[in-house]
């Protein structure tokens, strides 16, 4: 082993003892800030549809395949990205994972074609897998032991940030055109500022940690239940991002087929689903850490079957409510189950957030290619209709270990 990996195990593993007393906020702030700003920019795509829809002509199966191609760079290196940092940590990463995504940006905003728009989303994906995994290791690093608040903090930035996405599509780039989003890399290059000043911060309190006695690291159960364990969470993803990728990518669609409103008013209500969803980021993770993470996840995938099920069969105004609580209850999840996968897990805490991220972010690529091709096939009504049953899946949580908790 290396000796910045030794530092890094022994960083991983002696987190609670060096930081327990006080919680770095400042840090914490600063990379929920610096998610806010990498997530609002990869939302632009997600809003940008109808507009790229009109202007490339597209196929509702094109705009599944932009989203595929985004998510799919994202979840294919995440994993990468997160094994290679678990053994040889590199602090400088994080703003130069945020210039990927600018130039992403950049070229989204100049796209003459559907080719380049594919390219643009490639470049973000890039960015977003450098981003993801070691930005959720520093979250850990600064929470005091606090591991489900620290990783509900971090999630709140980038969950507002994809609200906020569709909010200024509809104030600036609607109206302006197609351009206008090159304005935003003025947020990429303060981003870029953010992750510099935590990456200082990385550097030293990794130097500080790789200083200190290593400790032993003592996985809590056996690998074969670990790996179990593991394969349930990610059962729990898939429900999660699939039905996430059907409900966020073609919402505006729905809305405006269904109920005749403009793109402004259909992206308007896409915010309060993603606000909501950004609001129940920062009710799990602290959840979790009172009540346990097991709980949280069983609550929040089956939780919201009831409400996805009345879904399809609703007018706008409980359309409008019932997609509130779903965002509300359905983000609630993926802060516990990755703390949950961490700790089945510990000292590869790279590896695990790349895993979940990479495969979250997969998952939701795949979902958007498929139900776009199934929507051209059918329709977007019937496409809500079939993945309502999707939640349901929750029921296996039931099959997870009884977490060990620490102190």
């Amino acid at each position: 082993m290396t000796t910045s990996a030794a530092a890094l195990n022994a960083s991983d593993t002696s987190t609670d003892a060096t930081l327990k007393a006080k919680p770095a906020l400042g840090i914490l702030g600063s990379i929920s800030s610096a998610h806010m700003i990498n997530d609002m920019m990869q939302s632009l795509i997600l809003a940008m549809y109808p507009i790229l829809k009109g202007e490339f002509s597209l196929s509702f199966s094109q705009i599944g395949l932009i989203t595929l191609t985004y998510q799919l760079t994202a979840s294919l290196l995440q994993p990468l990205v997160g094994v290679f940092t678990d053994r040889r940590p590199k602090p400088y990463l994080l703003p130069f994972g945020m210039v990927f995504t600018l130039i992403g940006l950049l070229l989204l905003a100049f796209a003459p074609n559907f080719g380049f728009v594919l390219l643009a989303a490639a470049f973000v994906g890039i960015g977003s897998s450098i981003f993801h995994p070691e930005s959720s290791r520093i979250a850990r690093l600064a929470s005091g032991g606090q591991h489900g608040l620290a990783q509900s903090v971090f999630q709140v930035g980038g969950n507002m940030g994809t609200a906020i996405g569709p909010l200024l599509a509809a104030l600036i780039i609607v109206p302006f055109g197609q351009r206008s989003v090159a304005w935003f890399g003025l947020a990429a290059m303060l981003g870029i500022g953010l992750l510099l000043q935590v990456s200082r911060w990385y550097a030293t309190h990794h130097i500080v940690a790789g200083n200190s006695k290593k400790l032993s690291i003592v996985a809590p159960y056996p690998r074969k239940v670990v790996m179990g364990a593991i394969a349930i969470l990610l059962l729990l993803i898939f429900s999660k991002y699939f039905y996430m990728a059907g409900l966020s990518s073609f919402y505006t669609f729905y809305l405006m087929e269904r109920f005749g409103l403009t793109v402004q008013n259909a992206q308007l209500h896409l915010f309060y689903f993603l606000f909501a969803s950004a609001v129940g980021t920062v009710l799990g993770g602290p959840i979790g850490d009172r009540i346990g993470r097991k709980p949280v996840i069983w609550v929040s995938i089956l939780g919201v079957a009831p409400f996805a099920l009345l879904l399809p069969h609703a007018d706008l105004f409980w359309t409008t409510m019932l997609t509130i609580v779903i965002g509300l209850v359905l983000s609630s999840a993926f802060s516990a189950i990755l703390v949950y996968a961490q700790e089945l897990m510990p000292g590869k805490v790279g590896m695990v957030s790349g895993l979940f991220f990479g495969f979250a972010f997969g998952m939701g690529g795949l979902g958007a290619a498929v139900l776009g091709i199934f929507a051209d096939r059918t329709s977007i009504a019937f496409v809500y209709q079939t993945i309502a049953y999707l939640p349901l899946l929750g029921l296996v949580a039931a099959l997870l270990p009884k977490e060990v908790r620490r102190t």
